[in-house]
């Protein structure tokens, strides 16, 4: 069985909807809109993970889900995907999915565990010194089971926004050295949260697949050297248990003088002004699953690609992130 999946960070997606959650069918939400349509229909993905999507109020009088059905059938009327999501964020950019129900059934299943569940604080030793501080996420991440029609397992889905390491604020050195510190430990107790999560998901021997904005990369830079990890790293799992290891579907990113190749995003550096590219959307996939044609749709990178070619203005325009698509093969 063979699925495409995606995951895209849609920036600020709640600004596309009015305040009862209809789709803003006017002005440059109204264009933006047109845009992600484009890309949607390109990718025709099975499975599509959601960074930044609608609001989900807390009495859920609107939802996530329901605003991005809505969008749906405005935007791209023909697609079969259903929306789903999950706990509320205390924020304003939801995690969330669409799936198509044809191919699969997608079900909101999170550990319901006293101190296990992703929307309650937990308890982490970041620092290796034997001492765990307290750490909550901010989004929770969404936790979802896939099956097929026929209801046979296929994979547990964690879909994931985790701390942002920028910093916003206009701040000395001290204070910017004390708070890059601070934001990288709750990075990585995000992550060690997620993984242990995944852990728990692996020696039952369920398959996994962990995707979202994860804020980090592979070895990038100053912090992970200092702390001997990075947050990516920290999914891919224990080298002491290597089946249990998740794999990224896309290759090995590489270093040039603009930052990563591939790259999903770019920042500004606060101290140089100069533009960075980063790779911090990710698919991580367990073993038992075959990723094929990973990929990130970056029309400056896949110039040979005559669908992401042909979306470069769309792509450039409707987000600062472009969306990593993969497919899967289930071994039987």
């Amino acid at each position: 069985m063979k699925l495409k999946i995606a995951v895209f960070n849609v920036k600020w997606m709640r600004d596309l909807f009015t305040s009862d959650g209809e789709p803003n069918q006017t002005g440059k939400d109204h264009e933006r809109s047109l845009q992600l349509a484009k890309i949607f229909r390109a990718m025709q993905p099975d499975f599509i993970g959601i960074v930044e999507g609608p609001n989900t109020l807390v009495n859920l009088s609107k939802t996530a889900s329901g605003q991005l059905e809505a969008w749906l059938q405005v935007y791209v009327p023909e697609s079969p995907l259903k929306g789903i999501h999950g706990f509320p964020s205390p924020g304003q950019q939801e995690l969330c999915a669409l799936y198509d129900p044809t191919k699969m059934k997608v079900l909101f299943t999170p550990e319901t565990r006293a101190g296990k569940r992703f929307d309650e604080p937990f308890l982490m030793d970041t620092t290796n010194r034997l001492i765990k501080e307290q750490y909550k996420h901010y989004r929770p991440p969404l936790e979802l089971t896939i099956l097929g029609t026929d209801d046979t397992f296929i994979s547990r889905v964690i879909i994931a926004h985790t701390k942002s390491k920028g910093i916003f604020d206009m701040v000395d050195y001290a204070r910017f050295e004390q708070i890059s510190s601070r934001d990288r430990l709750k990075l990585f107790a995000e992550c060690m949260s997620i993984r242990d999560r995944c852990d728990e998901y692996l020696e039952k021997g369920q398959e996994v697949i962990v995707m979202g904005d994860i804020n980090d990369g592979f070895e990038l830079d100053f912090y992970e050297n200092r702390f001997s990890k990075s947050a990516v790293e920290i999914l891919l799992g224990d080298t002491w248990k290597p089946e249990f290891i998740l794999k990224s579907v896309l290759p090995k990113p590489r270093l040039n003088s603009y930052g990563w190749t591939p790259n999903s995003s770019r920042y500004r550096d606060r101290i140089t002004g100069d533009q960075v590219n980063v790779l911090i959307d990710h698919i991580l996939v367990s073993q038992g699953l075959l990723a094929k044609n990973g990929k990130v749709w970056n029309p400056y990178l896949e110039k040979e690609d005559p669908v992401i070619s042909g979306l470069k203005n769309e792509l450039m325009d409707a987000s600062d992130h472009f969306p990593v698509v993969c497919e899967i093969e289930i071994k039987n």
